[in-house]
């Protein structure tokens, strides 16, 4: 998985006041979780750009002062009128120890079933994993190539040898389900043995005239 680097300083006072002046100076207050004690400090707002907006997960590694953390983005706050981030909540991770993170799902190929009117319907588009912070995708990808009006992609069919789910079994991926525009879904054997049916039929007609 990516990381996203993040310059920032440990703060000293997390007082209402100090916590109003950052902001105004274009800062984000952060705190991190999961160490020994909670770690407070700030970074300008640009720098969390690539780690906030964007489609896929990422870790964060953040420098502070001299050290540095490895993290997840647990929780964050956004203004509501402005959208401005107003706090993020990080939660610490280490190489040898295991992380749940959301992931999203990247949806590809072209599916038989939509190409004859089916409608594809994304029951889960992220899905929880568990694995080591190596072994963490930025997105899980599932090939809805083969699914015909009426199937379903279960999660069992993205297993990966690097991380697991945290969801049932029978949980349902995505699924192709009928619409007023279907149109008949034949198999291409279906569709080769229509036409050799019809090739022997015709022959058998052009003897019978001929005798």
């Amino acid at each position: 998985m990516k990381s996203i680097t993040i310059t920032g300083s440990k703060r000293e006072s997390v007082g209402k006041k100090a916590t109003k002046a950052l902001r105004n100076a274009g800062e984000v207050p952060c705190v991190i979780y999961g160490g020994d004690e909670p770690i407070h400090f700030s970074a300008h707002e640009l720098a969390f750009k690539d780690l906030v907006y964007t489609p896929d997960a990422h870790t964060a590694t953040i420098e502070l002062d001299g050290e540095t953390y490895m993290a997840i983005l647990q929780d964050i706050q956004f203004h509501a009128v402005t959208d401005r981030i107003l706090h993020i909540d990080f939660y610490q991770i280490f190489e040898d120890k295991e992380v749940s993170l959301t992931i999203p799902v990247h949806f590809t190929g072209n599916s038989r079933g939509v190409r004859n009117g089916g409608v594809l319907r994304k029951t889960n588009r992220t899905l929880r994993v568990k694995a080591l912070p190596k072994n963490l995708p930025d997105y899980i990808e599932a090939d809805i190539t083969n699914l015909k009006i009426g199937n379903k992609l279960y999660i069992t069919e993205l297993a990966n040898d690097d991380y697991k789910f945290m969801h049932p079994e029978n949980t349902v991926v995505c699924q192709v389900r009928t619409s007023r525009n279907v149109i008949e879904d034949e198999d291409e054997d279906e569709e080769g043995a229509t036409e050799e049916g019809a090739e022997a039929a015709a022959s058998e007609e052009e003897t019978t005239a001929t005798e």
